[in-house]
């Protein structure tokens, strides 16, 4: 009580000392009270602002942390590797070959020793090249990753066929439109789709689709028919070194498959030389080296710019000279539509057939199964032009677009070789229709 007394004498003291004041400033007397009231409620005001801001500049200095330096920006790493490959490249010795009258081809046990190189491989490994993973290689396993990395081409094809078969009475005649937009959205193409479609009007007109499982079945077993009709056995070479020569465009991850393929073929027990023939990428070649190393192959390279058509001869020599069972050589990325860029393959596979018989035995053209239709545009363009025997088909985790390989096998009749479902080198896989189909359609 005493306390709340003291505090309103306080408050008039207060008002009363405003209100001299005021009037000192020539407010009128009437409004004196009014007025020292206002000043007293603003000064409040102000004061309160005031704690509020100390108070709040307080916390964030308490709460302000250094960042953590456990790792570099993306910035600084890539500038790491950039410096990196520079220093491989000034560490090492690489004589450029002449195709009329090469050299003896620079290989990987015979690169360079020297601290700088060491160094600049081990960062450019870091910054370009994932680390295996330990994966279930068993049968049970692997067919669990490949429905794992089908599984937004599934979401797309089966899940939506499933939509529409909901209720158990099988597909009608009023849904043929909407399987064929399915059909299409999953990058089928055209002919493929209408082909489809087609047969399952004919087993529609036999009233052979009762149920839902009966359309299921039959598009399944066309989507596997299509695929099996045009698998074929990989040439082998008669005597010597099957060769394979890798094409495609830029991007497409040609490096990266070679790498992983050579890996597989290493641990199936062969003998396997890398040729470097992408001379005009930035790196492609120390890229090409380190998967070498990695799955402990030799790798064929020239200095960077040499003639394709040098490296693959001394490639070709090498194999042979070694007795390797396997000679896989890289090209450059280029446009189907670069005609010159075309021709300058067509003088490699003339160079290598003069030094292997037949060579090259196979014609591996990589796609990314993202670019949908586009991926069948360029296999038609590449084949007409190199002759292409068969596909890798890339990054088929990453789309909803994993059609275009049914499509690819049926308009074109070009049998699908490995596809790629994932970073490990476990995830390029050996193309089997069944298994492809069965990760597609098998539901938990």
């Amino acid at each position: 009580m005493e306390n709340s007394e003291a505090i309103q004498a306080l408050i008039r003291d207060v008002l009363e000392g405003l209100g001299r004041w005021l009037g000192q400033l020539g407010v009128p007397e009437q409004y004196l009270q009014q007025a020292a009231l206002g000043v007293l409620f603003a000064g409040a005001t102000l004061l309160v602002l005031l704690l509020i801001l100390l108070l709040m500049k307080a916390r964030s200095a308490h709460r302000e942390v250094p960042p953590p330096e456990t790792s570099a920006p993306e910035s600084e790493v890539e500038e790491a590797e950039t410096a990196a490959i520079d220093a491989g490249q000034e560490a090492e010795t690489v004589a450029e070959v002449d195709a009329a009258a090469p050299e003896e081809p620079e290989t990987q046990s015979e690169s360079p020793t020297a601290p700088a190189a060491e160094v600049a491989v081990e960062a450019v490994e870091t910054a370009v090249v994932p680390e295996e993973e330990r994966v279930d290689t068993s049968e049970v396993g692997l067919f669990r990753r490949l429905r794992s990395g089908l599984a937004k081409t599934q979401a797309s094809l089966v899940g939506r066929l499933d939509d529409i078969l909901k209720g158990g009475k099988g597909l009608q005649p009023d849904m043929l439109e909407d399987l064929e937009e399915i059909l299409i959205t999953a990058d089928l193409g055209m002919k493929t789709t209408q082909d489809l479609v087609g047969a399952v009007e004919q087993s529609l007109a036999r009233n052979e689709l009762a149920d839902a499982g009966a359309v299921r079945e039959l598009i399944r077993s066309e989507m596997v028919r299509r695929l099996a009709e045009v698998a074929n056995p990989v040439r082998e070479a008669a005597g010597g070194p099957s060769v394979i020569m890798v094409v495609g465009v830029n991007g497409v991850g040609k490096t990266t498959t070679i790498g992983k393929l050579a890996s597989r073929l290493a641990r199936e027990g062969k003998k396997v030389v890398l040729g470097a023939g992408d001379t005009f990428r930035a790196a492609a070649a120390e890229q090409l080296t380190i998967w070498g190393e990695r799955a402990g192959v030799d790798v064929v390279r020239h200095a960077e710019g040499a003639d394709p058509a040098a490296v693959a001869f001394d490639a070709a020599k090498a194999a042979v000279a070694r007795k390797a069972d396997v000679l896989i050589l890289d090209t450059a990325g280029r446009l189907h539509t670069k005609s010159n860029l075309m021709e300058e393959l067509k003088k490699v596979r003339r160079v290598l057939a003069r030094e292997v018989p037949d060579a090259p035995h196979e014609t591996l053209l990589v796609l990314d199964a993202t670019t949908g239709q586009n991926a069948l545009v360029q296999a038609r363009l590449f084949s007409e032009a190199v002759e292409v025997t068969g596909l890798a088909m890339t990054k088929l985790d990453g789309t909803a677009r994993g059609g275009i390989i049914i499509a690819i096998a049926n308009d074109l009749g070009l049998p699908v070789r490995y596809i790629g479902i994932g970073e490990s080198v476990e995830d390029l896989r050996p193309f089997d229709p069944e298994e492809f189909v069965a990760a597609l359609f098998e539901t938990d």
